[in-house]
């Protein structure tokens, strides 16, 4: 069966299935993302999709075939989220008494969700379809504005964009210093795309070949890009910075139970002052020690006892960076404290200095939406915190005795292209404190240790991760992992702080360049329909 004879299969299906097409195509799209990385199916998934796309004018013509493309992208990413998200259901397992009524739903209302994004971007696709390669185009406008949306809108879920896809592989990676992972996402559909001309009937040979070997080429340039600022960056070191990163990995269902305060205290403790090589025998020999996301199941800052441990631990010389619920002022009107998910400095004295708190909040895991009516019909957010977290007012940059300054992001902060630091001050190396124990040993802490890497590329600056679990790591501005700790791992991480780079094109000119982009395919769309009415005429 040669490609035409698919693409005529595909283009003439009709219910269910079209509908199965669809949702395979995106399921095997999900393949692409890590942990997995085989990006080559996307040249198989988008193919699909525009063959389907060409067959919605069966519908009728009219809204009728705008709305035959929005079912099918809507099952095209819905499989592609399934397959790709799955994992968050894991989440619900931890308490599984209290919350695994919830998975069902969690694991399938979130693709669904996501998935009107997906739907959206096949009617503007749709809207303006042009024949040949030119549909090529209008996928990629459609899609790449439907994942830009998908990533800002309602506090935003930008998790595995199809740009992620390129940036597996270091070279083609380098392209994210130039035009973000949204960039990358355009570039993406573009050439993932291509084949979809080896099917068209009425194309002449040369020009069927034509546009997938444009692609490849294009890949090419991307990746000679790529290998020339790899090999031509050095990467140094900030003198006199020794980073010790604790990977403590208590289980999930430890973490908020105030019996273990003791044991996890010892636990922090014992991993911190570990001897690891005749240089670092304990932690008087390295200059700062990061422990993990919330690291206590209390509020440190009214436990006298705790931070009296914390000063016997930490010696002169030596900072303490660590997560921490930090409990604050009721709003008026109300008796519970505020709660925010937040970092503190901590001197050698157990003084707590800078304060961060976390701006971007996961909906449902760190606060409820409306919580008090939710909580009225028995929902609470996973975190087990009455009414959730409250959300910081800024991103901040932070300064620490003895180390340039930092910009610190919470979990799932990171995943934010353009959005990871501050606008008054930028800083000068990034550091991500996570937790990643509620999704155990799945895709998910894969995926998110992938994204933290990318942000490195793109704002040229390093990062380094401390994670309760895994994956603890130090990455260059490049986006090479230097050192890292495995998932699931009880260890601590000995590492220097890598130097940042001048600032990137995509650190300067944030999303402009893709906003360009997506303007020029738009023109060249219009300029064509209104060449096509011309002619008409």
């Amino acid at each position: 069966m040669t490609v035409r004879d698919v693409a005529r299969v595909v283009i003439l299906a009709w219910g269910w299935k079209r509908t199965g097409i669809a949702f395979g195509a995106g399921a095997l799209g999900a393949l692409a993302m890590p942990p997995f990385g085989v990006f080559p199916v996307l040249a198989i998934s988008f193919p699909l999709l525009v063959w389907l796309l060409d067959g919605a004018s069966a519908a009728g013509g009219g809204w009728r075939t705008v709305l035959a493309a929005g079912r099918t992208g809507w099952w095209f990413g819905f499989g592609y989220h399934l397959a790709g998200l799955w994992w968050v259901g894991s989440a619900f397992l931890v308490e599984a008494d209290r919350f695994a009524w919830l998975l069902p739903a969690a694991v399938t209302l979130l693709p669904a969700g996501l998935a009107l994004f997906t739907a959206l971007g096949t009617i503007l696709a749709r809207l303006f379809w042009r024949p040949g390669a030119r549909r090529i185009l209008a996928l990629a406008l459609g899609l790449t504005i439907a994942e830009f949306l998908r990533g800002t809108v309602l506090t935003g879920f930008p998790w595995n964009l199809y740009g992620y896809a390129l940036t597996q592989y270091l070279w083609l990676a380098q392209g994210a210093s130039l035009v973000g992972v949204y960039g990358l996402t355009l570039v993406a559909i573009l050439v993932f795309a291509s084949p979809t001309v080896l099917g068209d009937e009425d194309a002449s040979p040369t020009a069927r070949w034509a546009v997938p070997t444009g692609a490849v080429l294009s890949l090419m340039c991307l990746a000679l890009f790529g290998g020339w600022r790899v090999s031509t960056t050095e990467i140094g070191f900030v003198p006199g910075v020794k980073l010790r990163i604790v990977q403590p990995d208590i289980p999930q269902d430890q973490r908020f139970r105030p019996e273990a305060r003791d044991a996890i205290l010892a636990r922090y403790a014992e991993l911190s002052d570990k001897p690891t090589s005749p240089e670092r025998s304990g932690i008087r020999d390295v200059t700062h020690v990061i422990w993990p996301e919330s690291a206590f199941p209390f509020f440190l800052i009214w436990d006298r006892e705790a931070l009296a441990k914390i000063a016997d631990l930490v010696p002169p010389g030596v900072t303490l960076i660590t997560g921490a619920a930090r409990p604050d002022e009721p709003l008026p009107g109300r008796r519970e404290p505020r709660v925010f998910n937040s970092a503190y400095v901590i001197d050698h004295e157990g003084v707590i200095g800078e304060t961060y708190d976390k701006v971007h909040l996961v909906p449902f895991g760190e606060y409820l939406p409306f919580h008090d009516r939710l909580e009225a019909l028995g929902l609470e957010a996973i975190t087990r915190q009455r009414g959730g977290f409250s959300a910081g007012d800024r991103r901040r940059t932070l300064r620490v005795s003895g180390a340039p300054p930092v910009g610190i992001l919470i979990c799932y902060e990171v995943i934010f292209p353009g959005a990871v630091t501050a606008a008054d001050l930028r800083p000068q190396w990034l550091l991500n404190l996570t937790n990643d124990a509620w999704f155990g040993v799945t895709p998910g802490p894969f995926q998110h240790m992938h994204q933290t890497a990318v942000r490195a590329i793109e704002e040229g600056l390093p990062v380094v991760r401390a994670a309760n679990n895994g994956i603890s790591a130090v990455v260059d501005p490049a986006g090479r992992i230097l050192r890292s700790l495995p998932l699931g791992a009880r260890d601590v991480l000995d590492a220097d702080l890598p130097r940042p780079l001048p600032r990137t094109v995509f650190s300067r000119a944030g999303h402009v360049p893709l906003a360009v982009a997506c303007l020029g395919i738009l023109l060249i769309l219009l300029s064509s329909r209104r060449r096509k009415i011309r002619q008409m005429m």
